[in-house]
């Protein structure tokens, strides 16, 4: 395997599947757990089929999301994972505000949804949530995966934008990890190796396959790149970012390094 250091620069999280990123100074993993708060809610459509009694993993087409509704990107949301009071602005804008904790608070927020996408009463999305499950992508693979904390080489971005000739927001792939300072693509042949950050111990379990929700772009909600199509074409694969589970837990934060080995 090559061995390679890197540096973190950026942790985020996404409460609420399909919407705004939130942005962390440091965070603690925990072994065998996934990133905190990621995740815990989605916005399920109404024949998804979800239970809240009896969760099971559901692929991403059973929830409002950016591959299909890319207005989401329109919305700058906050969750605070606490107080569970939630707000939604746009362009700056403080459009709705509820709490997660109030049933009445909750309808709210169907509501505002329903009504941005014009659908009728039966259509209406639920809040769906169930903890500790995670709406992840990868969770209809399995609990392993419903828990893998993503990782995205911010090298490898870089390289994509130079072959396009125009950048390309690293934000578009919503990982958990941006990291800088290893080969590009070099990340996707680290599939079973384990790397450290600080203390902090992961295994790569997969590539991520990228989908049309990297078309979307994250600040003008324009569907304006075929990320997928144009992995394909410069690189004959769709991947971009790896999958990892989380070995031994620690404190992470900016500019620690990433360092991988035989």
């Amino acid at each position: 395997m090559l061995a390679a250091a890197g540096v973190v620069r950026d942790l985020y999280y996404y409460p609420v599947k399909g919407l705004s990123p939130q942005q962390l100074p440091r965070v603690t993993l925990t072994t065998g757990e996934g990133f905190p708060f990621d995740r815990m809610y989605g916005l399920a459509r109404f024949d998804s089929g979800f239970d809240p009694k009896h969760p099971q993993p559901l692929p991403k087409q059973r929830f409002l999301m950016l591959a299909r509704d890319a207005q989401l990107a329109r919305l700058q949301t906050h969750l605070d994972p606490e107080t569970k009071r939630f707000s939604i602005q746009v362009e700056g804008n403080v459009v709705h505000q509820s709490d997660f904790t109030q049933p009445d608070s909750i309808e709210r927020t169907i509501d505002f949804f329903a009504s941005m996408f014009g659908l009728d009463p039966e259509r209406r999305p639920q809040l769906a949530e169930a903890e500790p499950h995670r709406f992840t992508d990868a969770s209809v693979g399995s609990p392993r995966l419903m828990n893998a904390i993503s990782l995205i080489n911010l090298d490898s971005v870089a390289d994509f934008s130079a072959r396009l000739g125009e950048p390309i927001d690293p934000l578009r792939f919503r990982a958990n990890i941006y990291f800088a300072g290893w080969p590009a693509f070099s990340e996707l042949d680290c599939v079973d190796g384990e790397f450290e950050v600080g203390s902090l111990r992961l295994r790569v379990l997969q590539r991520i396959r990228r989908c049309a929700a990297t078309e979307v772009n994250p600040k003008t909600a324009e569907r304006d790149v075929a990320v997928p199509r144009l992995l394909k074409e410069h690189y004959g694969h769709f991947d971009m970012g790896v999958y990892a589970e989380v070995l031994t837990g620690g404190t992470i934060e900016p500019g620690m390094p990433v360092v991988i080995g035989s």
